[in-house]
């Protein structure tokens, strides 16, 4: 054959055989990356295990002594919904077979998997950048032995349409996987109280990324659950902004390929990049409605969802071109107040562990952490300490001059926690206009009063951006900022 016939022949071959490469690889039956080594599997529930193989292609799972088989359908999907196992630390295997190729997953137990979400006071390791981390990171480091333990990272990116996988590994809690930039560490110090208190294996899903706003994590189904919301829907998803925000797409990249999975419940921290405009803090509400809704409708789970008021921090001292009022943080901060009206919810407050008003991002993830555990024992377990809230705003009536303020989760009473006079209350007359209160504990209620405002018609408490109040109950839980009038 001459030379140049050979040459175009071999690339003629070559060509055909490359073309076929993606051919070959999808012949092989495969697994999300969600199901691989060292995860966790939800007990008590139905466990999914889905992938892809060739259309028609027969799939056979086993597992903990469970076997199960399902023919791929037309586009190469297939999924099976095996009986629920039982809490175990003793490592499972998962097999899964095809007509041209056999899986192995190693290493699983069996226990409780949380999702956790939202922007970056969720996302923070124990130490970002080399320049600031949690406090006592380098022994919490050391100290994070915790074999039982599994996280799941999902690596940030984002998308127009829901996705099918995502990217990430499941590690072993333990110093040699501990790294700095790792996983969230409020999510670890979750992960730790509950595996401690319930002694059976934990599995967290850190999907999360700093700087975003609700909108990006609110599924297109979930936007349609709220009429207020409906400028959304008059774009797709991740393509032209509403309100300065590509909608959608990152609950199609990050939370959607996970939706088959089981989960136990999630947790949520994020409102920052909400708070900072007030296009965006409109309806916050609303939002947190369809964040909720939607992803319990996209998990077919009614999962508990309990999350975080964001920090005290000095928005429009640091960030004047963009917050104007020392009101933005209480105004999102009453929404995600409201947002307790939806059900299977529970919010935790975090004005006590600011260490610095300049940093929107405290330092102190490890109390974080365990509130949220603390009301997932005490709510979804039925464990743990009677109280895990603090004090929260119930009613208020008004008498000669003063303002009786009643609260809910008091538990064993009210306190100063510095030993100080109760600060941060202030009462309006019919005008409108609020003056710093004298506040002082009577029983299980504050009295507030001022010589500036003889006849009081509304009273708020920590209602500044600021405000890190010394209001708590006995647990050492701290009060809710509220106000009794709006606008």
């Amino acid at each position: 054959m001459p030379e140049k016939c050979f040459k175009s022949f071999s690339a003629a071959v070559l060509t055909a055989c490359v073309s076929l490469l993606p051919l070959t690889a999808m012949a092989e039956v495969r697994l999300p990356k969600i199901i691989s080594d060292h995860m966790a599997l939800q007990a008590d529930a139905p466990v999914a295990i889905w992938g892809w193989a060739d259309p028609a292609e027969r799939v056979e799972v086993r597992i903990a002594g469970q076997t199960q088989s399902v023919k791929a359908d037309q586009t190469g999907h297939w999924r099976v919904t095996l009986k629920p196992l039982s809490a175990t630390s003793a490592p499972l295997d998962l097999q899964v077979k095809g007509k041209s190729n056999s899986l192995r997953v190693n290493d699983i137990l069996v226990g409780e998997v949380w999702l956790a979400s939202g922007q970056s006071n969720m996302e923070m390791p124990f130490r970002w950048a080399k320049t600031k981390g949690t406090f006592d990171y380098q022994a919490e480091m050391a100290a994070a032995n915790h074999p039982s333990i599994r996280i799941f990272k999902v690596k940030k990116t984002h998308a127009k349409a829901p996705q099918e996988d995502v990217e990430g590994q499941w590690i072993v809690c333990d110093p040699s996987q501990v790294t700095e930039e790792g996983f969230s560490a409020a999510g670890y110090y979750f992960a730790r109280r509950l595996n401690a208190t319930l002694k059976v294996p934990v599995g967290l899903i850190d999907s999360t990324w700093g700087g975003t706003r609700i909108e990006e994590w609110i599924s297109t189904e979930g936007f349609g659950t709220q009429p207020a919301l409906a400028r959304f829907l008059s774009v797709e998803a991740g393509g032209e902004k509403i309100d300065g925000v590509k909608r959608s797409e990152l609950f199609n990249a990050m939370i959607a390929p996970l939706t088959p999975f089981s989960l136990k419940g999630a947790i949520w921290y994020q409102g920052e990049s909400n708070a900072t405009d007030a296009v965006a803090s409109r309806d916050y509400t609303d939002k947190m409605r369809a964040l909720i809704g939607g992803w319990r409708t996209s998990f077919g789970q009614t999962v508990p969802f309990y999350y975080v008021q964001i920090a005290p921090y000095l928005y429009h001292v640091d960030r004047p071109l963009r917050v104007t009022s020392p009101e933005a943080a209480p105004l999102i901060w009453e929404a995600q107040t409201d947002a307790l009206s939806i059900a299977d919810t529970g919010m935790v407050v975090v004005n006590d562990l600011v260490d610095n008003l300049f940093d929107i991002h405290p330092r102190n993830k490890r109390d974080v952490g365990e509130r949220l555990a603390g009301m997932a024992l005490a709510r979804t377990y039925g464990q743990g300490a009677a109280v895990f809230s603090g004090p929260r705003f119930k009613n208020v009536s008004f008498d000669a001059g003063k303002a009786i303020i009643g609260f809910d989760d008091v538990g064993s009473g009210l306190v100063s926690r510095d030993g100080k006079p109760v600060n941060w209350f202030a009462i309006a007359g019919a005008d409108g206009v609020y003056y710093p209160g004298q506040a002082e504990i009577v029983g299980d209620r504050i009295v507030v009063s001022s010589p500036n405002v003889p006849v009081p018609v509304a009273v708020r408490f920590a209602w500044d951006e600021g405000a890190q109040p010394n209001l708590s109950n006995r647990e050492g839980f701290p009060a809710w900022p509220f106000r009794s009038q709006r606008p």
